[in-house]
């Protein structure tokens, strides 16, 4: 009974940001504001770990490094400037420069953390002339989630999925651009059991398979240190996606320098995988090399 509650609960959190999301839509396509509620999402979380750490250095006497990049760096947390932190932003939801104060946050925290370099979204808020009542009550919801409260639960990995889940589903026919449903990425790990080595997606959307390998390895008590994650995406928003998608989870990957064509601009031309982890174009009714999501080749194993 605990138990259910519990997953109820989840699910409420899930529900209600989708509800507050979804009050962006109407001067706002579904394609354009996963990358805004995405990206607050990230945001939220980064500032969560950010304010874990730095209470943990002042625990230890360490104040003199609550300003040091490196202090939060060495124990993979992002470091934030006092601009870019959630509680800065929330502060001031209600201004009317709210937007422009969101996309300066995220470009500081891009800035400062090399792992997230064209990872985060590049003047979203303030180019798309969103609604600042809309955009404050969807802020609001955010803070009410603690993203580090439980980490064992991933709170937020089940949230980003969710979403993705969510946004694919009202793109249409398109979702399988950024996002490869769960059954197929779950069954694709299942088949090649990759425990450790290299492996590569050559076309890897939203980072799906990254992350089920993970999962695959966690719930087979492998050690996640032997495996080497290698990617690269055609679309750049989707690129920005994958590379926040894997950051929240604290998976390291090489995604390539930028999002590029595989075919034509290969960002791993020397790489040698033990593995190859792509599903094939199931939301295409015929195969050609001019449209990016029939690029992704068949399942092997090498």
């Amino acid at each position: 009974m605990a138990k259910q509650k519990k997953e109820l609960k989840e699910k409420a959190i899930e529900v209600t940001l989708w509800e507050a999301a979804n009050k962006l839509r109407g001067s706002v396509e579904p394609s354009e504001y996963k990358h805004v509620v995405l990206g607050l999402i990230f945001l939220k979380f980064a500032s969560d770990k950010f304010e874990e750490h730095r209470a943990k250095l002042i625990a230890e006497g360490k104040d003199k490094y609550l300003e040091m990049a490196e202090f939060y760096n060495m124990n993979n947390v992002f470091f934030l400037e006092e601009t870019s932190r959630w509680n800065f932003l929330i502060k001031k939801s209600k201004q009317n420069d709210i937007a422009l104060l969101i996309d300066t946050a995220l470009h500081t925290i891009e800035k400062n953390n090399k792992a997230l370099k064209g990872a985060l979204p590049d003047n979203y808020f303030s180019r798309l002339g969103l609604d600042i009542t809309k955009l404050a009550s969807l802020l609001d919801t955010i803070n009410d989630i603690d993203t580090t409260k439980d980490p064992k639960q991933d709170v937020v990995g089940k949230v980003y999925e969710y979403f993705l889940s969510k946004f694919a589903l009202a793109e249409g026919k398109g979702k399988g651009e950024f996002y490869t449903p769960k059954t197929i990425v779950n069954l694709i790990a299942e088949m090649i059991e990759p425990y450790k080595g290299i492996i590569y997606d050559p076309a890897c959307g939203s980072g799906g398979m990254f992350v089920q390998s993970i999962k695959f390895i966690e719930a087979h008590h492998g050690n996640k240190k032997e495996i080497s994650i290698y990617g690269q995406e055609y679309t750049k928003t989707t690129y920005k996606l994958a590379k926040m998608n894997l950051a929240i989870r604290g998976i390291s990957a090489n995604l390539g320098e930028k999002d590029a064509d595989t075919f034509a601009d290969d960002q791993h031309k020397d790489l040698k995988a033990d593995y190859i982890m792509a599903n094939p174009p199931f939301n295409q009714k015929r195969l050609a090399c001019s449209n990016r999501t029939n690029r992704r080749p068949t399942l092997e194993r090498l």
